[in-house]
């Protein structure tokens, strides 16, 4: 069977654009890594913050991503420049957001403060520097995803640079070696002078945030050195912020989307808590001591945590990869739906493991291997869920233009932008509040590192709690939030029928539009 051949009156993207794209894409997924899991267990286990402080800082600012959001996506689809509307704010955010990412860990230690007044401005700081972090990364996020409408006319291609983009958007999970890595870099700052413990790992962290986070910025500046904007809007019409909104909440699958997101927002403690147990639970605070220390390299424990890495990870990506495929043979809200109920399954299982085999997670090779195949299956579905969210709000921008003549694709785009940032908010907060029943929080934390820093394993002090807590919510409250995602698109309106009919006759139109221009020249 010989090449096939795409239409060349269908506008679509180079190889050298997609290429450029899913670079920068993973930059900018590293930062939001380093953010989303790095500075939250930099507040908790580094500066040692109270649970319920950073966790009503991210509620804040959360509440302000509700306006925020939306009003970006807003100024997005005004822009009318000779690049297009996106690829301005890829040009320039990167570097903005490079500089308010380091500033968020140039910060004090909660119990080091002598006074309530320096211990309010430690927190302030905390507050100020997360939410500037939030609103700047807005103003790249929301264009960086709503480029991917506007690069092609293909909805194979467009499945395609979606599907990429989230497989490169786990692999953004690079970030996370911030918060991985610093424990092991203690050395280097004692071996000049620095004595405290905690002081060591602070400027460990500090000095992996601005290494990762510069190499992360380069990379997220190719995507708007790339992508050339195809899709032209065919009107000039402009909606004020009241209108986006009401355009918004109007387009009923889109609708059934968001509040599909919000609902599942506990899946994120998946990523948010992941890593912290890991490195308190396999090991005790010090990934060093098991990659060489003063024992030597434990190879069984490193490959056993690697197993698990892999199924909290790897799921995603292999979910990534694959189910845009799928969705050209099985309706997307019947595997959206399958996806979500279940996916929850293999939620439960993991805090069924912890409390069957206990120790024995960290202590026999086959419980561990048995864990991580639970993760994977898990995070299959968590990685399903977010590929098909992408493709099936590029959709939504599709039937919203067919049926009122605009193309939201800023102001959609950005309700991805929000029900990432909300589900990272709801997280924290369970999270937090988690934290704080079992009093894991501000100066405690500080007593089980100092505790684990001589040598001590977390079994032989009072850890089982914390333990418990850590397993607890990266099973149960994702796998209420998977059921609860399935209701509002139990009966999605855009069936793929439908779209296919849809973006038929939108390219037609948009040619015959063209063509129109062509002949009046």
């Amino acid at each position: 069977m010989g090449k096939k051949i795409k239409d060349p009156n269908v506008k679509t993207y180079s190889g050298k654009e997609l290429t450029g794209y899913l670079i920068g894409l993973a930059g900018q997924n590293m930062i939001y890594n380093i953010i989303s899991s790095g500075l939250m267990f930099y507040f908790q286990s580094v500066i040692f913050l109270p649970a319920m402080a950073y966790s009503t800082i991210v509620a804040i600012a959360r509440v302000w991503d509700a306006i925020n959001d939306p009003m970006m996506g807003s100024i997005v689809d005004k822009t009318d420049t000779k690049w297009g509307k996106c690829k301005p704010y890829l040009l320039f955010v990167p570097a903005i957001v490079c500089v308010v990412t380091v500033l968020c860990f140039i910060n004090g230690q909660y119990p080091a403060a002598q006074s309530t007044g320096a211990r309010i401005l430690i927190v302030g700081w905390a507050a100020v520097s997360y939410i500037l972090w939030g609103m700047s990364y807005t103003a790249g996020d929301i264009p960086l995803w709503g480029v991917t409408s506007l690069m092609t006319e293909n909805q194979k291609d467009r499945g395609k640079v979606l599907a990429l983009a989230r497989i490169v958007a786990t692999a953004g999970v690079l970030g996370m070696a911030v918060q991985f890595l610093a424990p092991s870099l203690k050395g280097f700052f004692a071996a000049r002078g620095v004595a405290d413990d905690a002081t060591q790992l602070q400027y460990s962290f500090i000095m992996l945030a601005v290494i990762v986070t510069v190499v992360s910025s380069i990379l997220f500046q190719f995507a708007g050195l790339s992508v050339k904007e195809k899709v032209k809007q065919q009107t000039a019409e402009h909606h004020t912020i009241k209108e986006n909104f009401q355009t918004m909440w109007k387009c009923l699958p889109f609708r059934q989307l968001l509040i599909s997101g919000v609902l599942r927002s506990p899946i994120q403690l998946l990523s948010t808590v992941a890593l912290t147990l890991v490195i308190y639970y396999f090991f005790d605070n010090d990934p060093g001591r098991a990659l060489g220390g003063e024992g030597g390299l434990n190879i069984t424990l490193v490959i056993q945590v690697l197993i698990i890495a892999i199924g909290i990870f790897g799921g995603m990506l292999v979910a990534s990869a694959v189910t845009p495929g799928l969705t050209s043979k099985i309706e997307k809200k019947k595997l959206y739906n399958f996806y979500s109920v279940a996916g929850a399954v293999p939620f439960v299982l993991v805090f069924v493991v912890f409390k069957v085999f206990g120790e024995a997670l960290k202590t026999n090779f086959a419980v561990s291997v048995l864990l991580g195949l639970v993760f994977f299956a898990a995070s299959w579905a968590q990685g399903g869920l977010n590929v098909l969210q992408s493709i099936m709000i590029a959709d939504c921008v599709d039937y919203e233009e067919y049926h009122n003549g605009i193309r939201p694709d800023g102001v959609f785009f950005s309700g991805q932008s929000f029900i990432t940032k909300l589900s990272a908010g709801i997280a924290t907060i369970i999270q937090g509040i988690a934290f704080s029943v079992v009093h894991f929080s501000a100066d405690n934390v500080k007593i089980v590192n100092d505790a684990l820093a001589t040598g001590a394993s977390h079994f032989s002090h009072d850890f089982t709690n914390y333990a418990a807590a850590m397993f607890f919510l990266v099973s149960i409250p994702p796998a209420i939030g998977m059921i609860l995602s399935a209701i509002p698109t139990s009966k999605y309106a855009l069936p793929n029928s439908e779209h296919r009919r849809i973006l038929a006759e939108l390219i037609e139109k948009r040619h015959s539009a063209d063509k129109c221009e062509s002949d009046a020249e």
